[in-house]
């Protein structure tokens, strides 16, 4: 008989310190400096969907909330009049979907930003120069501090998920891992997705987190993703 249960455990809030750093030290840096009301500089952070960009855009508005004004802000959400604080710390996320009114509000923003005293933390999916966005915009994300977020090691895929594990109160065999990482999907928000629908389904199921319930997990949100059930 299943059980089903409900999942008390609270979500963990992105922060700096528990992204999973890898080979992106230098960025971790000086997003920890454009959180500083002292530091007006313009970030551009670019890398495939599930890279992490959401999470350090989210990591970052929060450490500054202490320090100075932040509007942290999907790209839907940018309106085609931005009013900053001076001093504040502008975070969009997404910014290649902006719509035509909301890339204007962006560049006049960047026009403001030296006078104004702001700080600019922009992501998308492709480097400046394939944005598709207006040309005066895509130039000055061009002249910002540009970073490609590098992909994680398998290795360093390894270590977070066994952390997350163990943060669920998880008892997780290396083989497991070692399974997730071969057959799973690349991106480590989706694997560790697959982590917490297998320890959700043990608990229900009063079965522990062997190989064959892992294969059955990844089958059932396969069959779901494909919508083949």
């Amino acid at each position: 008989m299943t059980q089903l249960l409900l999942d008390m455990r609270p979500e963990r809030a992105a922060t700096l310190d528990n992204f999973v750093v890898g080979a992106n030290g230098e960025l971790l840096g000086r997003l920890r400096a454009l959180a500083d009301h002292r530091t007006f500089e313009a970030i551009y952070l670019w890398g495939p969907q599930g890279c992490g960009k959401s999470h350090l855009l989210a990591a970052t508005a929060s450490k500054a909330a202490g320090e100075r004004p932040v509007h942290f802000l999907p790209a839907a959400a940018v309106a085609t009049e931005l009013a900053a604080r001076p001093g504040a710390l502008i975070a969009i996320d997404d910014i290649d979907t902006l719509p035509e009114a909301a890339q204007i509000a962006l560049f006049r923003i960047f026009n403001a930003a030296r006078l104004a005293g702001l700080a600019l933390l922009l992501s998308g999916q492709q480097p400046p120069s394939r944005l598709a966005l207006r040309e005066d915009l895509r130039t000055r994300v061009g002249q910002a501090l540009v970073f490609e977020l590098k992909p994680l090691s398998d290795d360093d895929k390894s270590a977070a998920l066994s952390r997350h594990a163990l943060m669920r109160g998880m008892r997780m065999d290396q083989a497991l891992v070692r399974y997730l990482l071969r057959h799973g999907r690349r991106d480590l928000p989706s694997l560790m997705a697959v982590l917490d629908q297998l320890d959700q389904t043990s608990l229900e199921q009063h079965r522990p987190t062997t190989l064959p319930l892992l294969k059955e997990v990844m089958e059932l949100r396969f069959d779901e993703e494909t919508g083949s059930i």
